[in-house]
């Protein structure tokens, strides 16, 4: 080994590699070493698993395939995971309907326990889930500390709302009768989550999924699946029962996979985060066993500043976290930015300025404020909105264009002015990091652009008139509304959207609400008659 180690080092430090660490020994490093691939360090190394998680143990796939995942700043191959076909799914399912039974009458206290315990392992793990969320997804090594702890905290909220799924007694209409209610667990839970959180978007389903007494069968996006594999041992480790918590894994086949999980008779709730498209397909084959739904889907936020502001500097602050966080890959970033015109010169100006300040690179160097796009579909679309735009007369203030000196998969951070609504930007997600700056005159008229979307996950405004803020936060035709903030995603706030962002809330106290089921029951001839 020692051999095969020193040579690696040699040549690794030659070509000048953007990692700078040292050459880990363990033997599956050492593999993927071989391979030619560069491998940030984990202090657990235990924590990088190339299987799929069913019944509380590690397997691969019936057939032996698998896909590959590539760094999306290098493109360079991470690692392996098996490519799960419809029967290993089945299985999966299986197990979850196996231990249902079981964990549906554990104490809520125990199942507390459980989450508490996972979510501590999560805090003293983060380090290491943060680098895997850099390495597969792309985003800033801070940014992914950031959401480990956000994704933690998910079931360290969920360990204190187990406790607390209260029934009612209702007073009957009729002499004699006693109502009650009881809250249970709705059953199996199919979970389909996307890659721009991989911690995040799995803990905030799994949460309140396990807190009200479900089992889950999880299917991790094919991009991202090492950072939900490793937050699986995790669930081991903590106790969490076998066939509890199954995770799947598929790229290639994510749609038979997919079906499976919203027709299968043994699963009783599907809930997913992704695209629009996607999630009517699901609805739709939901439909045939009419299973309880919950979708968080596309968003094309509007974000309104209005001349009214009294700090522009913070209104361009909150845009700018809104807009370009995660590059703009987030389903509640800002996506048309409408700025009143009386304001309008001022604050492109300094929003240019702070994106000129942006530093655009591979997520484990130094100072790298924004990392890559995952895909080159990414790329692809983020560079149709910008020359669509450019075509229609938005001038671009800063970037504008690939930052192919860094690699395929990256963009400068790019701000457009003088936009209007006949541009694609306008009514369609971007899902990039790319800013369209739009004037407007009235309030009247900026809340007609801003509902003019069949979507509706969030919106925000800057105003410092108290009666402005009420009139437009009940004007805005949205599921979550940021007032003088960019940035509202909060484990204590309930996150959704209406129109076709979909139903059905996360996180919160509301968020349990998905994953249980009211049964009523009445007790006949309590009282005697005349008494």
């Amino acid at each position: 080994m020692e051999r095969i180690v020193r040579p690696l080092s040699r040549q690794l430090t030659r070509q000048r590699l953007r990692y700078p660490f040292s050459v880990p020994s363990s033997p599956v490093i050492l593999r993927l070493y071989s391979m030619g691939h560069t491998i940030p360090p984990l202090k657990d190394k235990s924590l990088f698993i190339e299987k799929a998680y069913v019944n509380g143990e590690w397997v691969g796939a019936e057939s032996g395939k698998t896909f590959n995942v590539h760094d999306p700043s290098d493109g360079k191959l991470i690692g392996t995971c098996p490519e799960f076909t419809v029967s290993d799914t089945e299985k999966a399912i299986q197990a979850a309907t196996a231990a249902f039974p079981s964990f549906r009458k554990t104490l809520a206290r125990e199942r507390a326990r459980m989450l508490r315990r996972w979510y501590q392992l999560m805090v003293d793990n983060a380090d290491d889930l943060a680098t895997l969320v850099t390495w597969e997804n792309g985003k800033p090594l801070a940014d992914a500390k950031g959401e480990v702890m956000y994704a933690a905290s998910f079931f360290e909220w969920f360990s204190e709302e187990a406790p607390r799924i209260y029934g009612d007694t209702i007073p009957s209409s009729v002499p004699g009768n006693r109502i009650i209610t009881l809250r249970e667990p709705v059953g199996v839970c199919g979970l389909i989550t996307p890659w721009n959180f991989p911690a995040a978007m799995i803990t905030r389903k799994i949460g309140p999924a396990l807190a009200a007494g479900c089992t889950v069968v999880a299917k991790s996006p094919g991009e991202t699946p090492f950072t939900a594999n490793a937050l699986a041992e995790l669930a081991h480790r903590a106790g969490i029962p076998k066939g509890v918590v199954n995770i799947v894994t598929a790229d290639k086949n994510v749609a038979e996979v997919g079906e499976i999980l919203t027709t299968h008779p043994d699963i009783r709730k599907v809930s997913f985060t992704g695209s629009t498209n996607v999630g009517k397909l699901l609805m739709k084959q939901a439909s045939s066993t009419v299973k309880k739904v919950s979708w968080e889907l596309g968003g094309n936020a509007p974000f309104i500043v209005f001349d009214d502001t009294k700090d522009i500097d913070a209104a361009v602050a909150g845009a700018i976290a809104s807009k370009f966080r995660s590059s703009g890959q987030t389903c509640v970033c800002a996506n048309r930015i409408y700025v009143q015109k009386n304001i309008y010169d001022e604050f492109v100006a300094k929003f240019t300025e702070k994106v000129k300040g942006f530093k655009l690179g591979p997520g484990f160097e130094d100072g790298i404020t924004h990392g890559p796009v995952i895909h080159s579909r990414a790329i692809d679309k983020v560079e149709q909105h910008v020359r669509d735009a450019e075509s229609k007369g938005a001038r671009v203030t800063v970037g504008g264009k690939r930052a192919t000196e860094l690699g395929d998969n990256f963009y400068h951070p790019t701000v457009l002015a003088y936009m209007t609504k006949d541009m694609q930007l306008a009514s369609e997600e971007t899902f990039g990091p790319v800013a369209g700056l739009f004037p407007f005159e009235t309030e009247e008229e900026v809340i007609k652009l801003a509902n003019k979307a069949e979507v509706g996950l969030a919106g925000y405004f800057f105003s410092s008139d108290v009666k402005r803020c009420f009139r437009v936060a009940e004007a805005l035709e949205v599921g979550m509304v940021g007032i003088n903030t960019g940035l509202i995603s909060d484990v204590a706030s309930p996150f959704g959207g209406v129109k076709q962002s979909g139903f059905g809330r996360e996180g919160s106290k509301y968020g349990i609400e998905e994953f249980i089921v009211t049964k009523s029951v009445t007790f006949g001839g309590i009282t005697e008659p005349g008494l």
